[in-house]
């Protein structure tokens, strides 16, 4: 079982001891038994599948749009229906909603989003299969003050909330009606914000106060989320949870995974996958909503692309029991490893690109990996999504690389090269304990769990121009790497390594998810100092394939280190994934702010249809654009409101002025676009 040390969490006012477990296994699949939660005649935890999921985008007042959006996202596989309610007269819409979709004969559950108002939840469960309420706002507020709580005060606060709530809770009991507890990092109440700070905990127990009342009323039928749209906060808080809830012997009640505000397109993907992936991997999760910035039933694909992988992952190749974690999964903090040229130690990881499969390289080929040769200049130039290494196995590139860029080869291959100082070579485990030529400066082992030994230990923890490529060909694959990375740590090794991850010729869609899953999952957790992405494909190809295959795995890496949050390389779009409250047409508002301001490296803009997801849900953007009435958008520095009432069509030029007075626009004549 694992056990995680006693742990002091900055922003936490009173020392928690994690003494339980968040899983049962770091090494071996077991998805955790929850509570089994009746929804609908569709049971959900316990021993049933994980249930996919998503939310209609259509107002909720327009019932035959929001019936034929339901009926695409039940034939898209969705096998609950979200609907969101802000008011009585949504509420009570659900019920010509729910009939239709009967009449048509589709008995998918209902589920009303609840957001301010208790009321318009006290009807909706009336009528529907479940509600969600979200303990930041459902009887708390958010107006971003910081309020001094003696602990009397504190509770005589709860005790409010308590009274509000209850009556929701009798409701639900009586009609049979499930409950999702679903907190959002974003909209923490200032309550919460004033005790607990921005962190993971103040997340757990803006939930927990609601659940124990629930548990003091014997109501049962509830499922816990922890949102947020940072996959660090996101991931550190489920696991809290379960930590929580099992510390106080409360109910092993079902979740529901989800990172919101993703975003659209790969980015949106990856990012999801790397934060539902990695809970998913310690068999935590019920149930599964990949928010999009789409239409909900293009998230439904995406969202079964995740949980399939798990359906017979229970046969994988034993991984060797963890007895002790020599790291915080609560909290995120890198490994520390020492600095080899310009990988580890401080430096951001690194990405090395295979162009192993590509015969007769020229200048021009490498733009497919962000470097781009100028003829005319006769001079490079490296755009944001630039390799820092190349791998060429026994095919050297037969021109000189441009400043900044490696190039790794097989260690043979190596030995014969005419430049052995710009070439770097990579060793296998019996030619790196063999005498013989090595680089002065950095040297690559590539290794896999079960090459681990004390000789070669002892011998890699000496070694000061060592990089490790770590690679796995287990089912179980991210376990089994963060088995070789706690092994490291606890013989107190600290050499950088690679996580190197090989797929097979598979859709790209499920190549970003499965990847960012394998390595998104470790760099989560601190570990991790580059990534490889690679394929053992052995087809014949043309060269324009293979330049297409390199792009998109030297994309996805970079995607990757994104999402997980560990290098930014472009803008962040922090979008809601659109509702019945959104104001304006989130896809192409999106779309057309992208299209102004993607060049802006490491720059988060939230982008949020209604005052609901906004601004609290894009908790940490570096600037909001908020749907605050028809025609009209507020404008955020931060949490500060800027502009208010702005006309929508001249709302982006307003933000980009926004960007520029704070001196981090750059034009994009500036940056070379390629």
């Amino acid at each position: 079982m694992l056990h995680v040390k006693n742990v002091h969490m900055e922003g936490i006012k009173t020392e928690e001891a994690y003494s339980k477990e968040y899983c049962s296994s770091l090494t071996k699949y077991q998805r955790r038994l929850s509570r089994e939660v009746n929804i609908g005649g569709l049971p959900l935890g316990g021993t049933n599948p994980i249930r996919i999921q998503s939310m209609t985008t259509v107002d909720t007042m327009d019932t035959e749009g929001s019936v034929a959006q339901s009926i695409r996202m039940v034939e898209a596989g969705c096998e609950y229906v979200r609907i969101t309610a802000p008011s009585l007269k949504e509420a009570q819409n659900l019920e010509n909603i729910k009939k239709e979709l009967r009449l048509k004969g589709y008995d998918v559950p209902l589920i009303a989003d609840i957001h301010f108002t208790p009321n318009a939840a006290e009807l909706a469960a009336r009528i529907v299969e479940k509600v969600r309420v979200n303990p930041g706002n459902y009887a708390d507020k958010k107006k971003f003050e910081v309020i001094e709580y003696t602990d009397d005060s504190y509770q005589d606060e709860v005790e409010r909330i308590r009274e509000r709530f209850m009556p929701l809770v009798r409701i639900c009991k009586e009609y049979g009606t499930a409950m999702r507890i679903g907190t959002n990092h974003g909209s923490l109440s200032d309550r919460i914000m004033s005790r607990y700070g921005d962190t993971p905990l103040g997340m757990v127990e803006s939930a927990l106060e609601f659940l124990r009342i629930c548990e003091d009323l014997h109501y049962y039928d509830v499922v816990l989320s922890m949102k947020a749209s940072n996959t660090q906060v996101m991931v550190q808080a489920y696991r809290l949870l379960v930590q929580k809830l099992e510390a106080e012997g409360l109910q092993p009640y079902p979740l529901h995974l989800g990172v919101t505000e993703a975003g659209e397109g790969e980015d949106g993907r990856m990012k999801s996958a790397v934060g539902i992936g990695t809970l998913l991997e310690d068999g935590l999760g019920d149930t599964v909503r990949v928010s999009l910035t789409e239409e909900p039933e293009y998230e439904v694909p995406v969202a079964k692309m995740l949980v399939d992988r798990y359906l017979d992952r229970g046969q994988h190749r034993p991984i060797e029991p963890v007895d002790h974690v020599p790291y915080d999964p609560y909290h995120y903090q890198r490994r520390k490893s020492a600095g080899v040229k310009n990988i580890g130690a401080g430096n951001v990881p690194r990405v090395i690109t295979d162009v192993s499969r590509l015969s007769g390289a020229a200048y021009k080929d490498l733009k497919c990996i962000g470097h781009f040769y100028l003829p005319e200049l006769d001079k490079w130039k490296m755009n944001d999504m630039g390799a820092d290494y190349i791998y060429s196995g026994r095919n050297p590139v037969p021109f000189m690389l441009p400043n900044g860029l490696k190039e790794i080869m097989d260690y043979p291959c190596w030995l014969t090269a005419d430049d052995r100082v710009n070439k770097l070579p990579l060793l296998r485990p019996e030619e790196y304990m063999a005498t013989g030529d090595r680089h002065e400066n950095i040297n690559f082992l590539w290794l896999r769990y079960s090459d681990l030994n004390a000789q070669l230990i002892q011998k890699i923890g000496t070694d000061n121009n060592l990089v490790l490529v770590i690679d796995t060909d287990n089912a179980h694959a991210m376990p089994e790497m963060r088995r070789f990375f706690i092994s490291l740590l606890n013989n107190k090794v600290d050499v950088p390594v690679i996580i190197k991850r090989k797929y097979k010729d598979i859709p790209e869609e499920q190549l970003q998810l499965y990847a960012s899953t394998d390595a998104g999952g470790l760099l989560i957790d601190g570990l991790g100092d580059g990534i490889w992405l690679g394929t053992d494909l052995l087809d014949e190809k043309t060269k324009d394939d293979w330049l297409s295959i390199i792009k998109t795995f030297n994309n996805t890496a970079f995607g990757i280190l994104q999402a997980a949050r560990t290098r930014m390389s472009k803008t962040e779009y922090i979008s809601c994934p659109s509702c019945g409250r959104t104001l304006f047409d989130l896809q192409e508002t999106t779309a057309m702010i992208r299209s102004r301001t993607d060049h802006l490296k490491g720059v988060k803009i939230g982008i949020m249809g209604c005052i609901v997801n906004g601004p609290g849900e894009m908790a940490d953007a570096d600037y909001g654009y908020v749907g605050s009435g028809k025609g009209k958008i507020t404008l955020y520095k931060g949490q500060e409101v800027i502009k208010r009432g702005v006309p929508s069509e001249k709302a982006v030029d307003e933000l980009i002025e926004i960007i520029k007075a704070d001196g981090k626009w750059i034009e994009q004549t500036e940056k070379e676009k390629v």
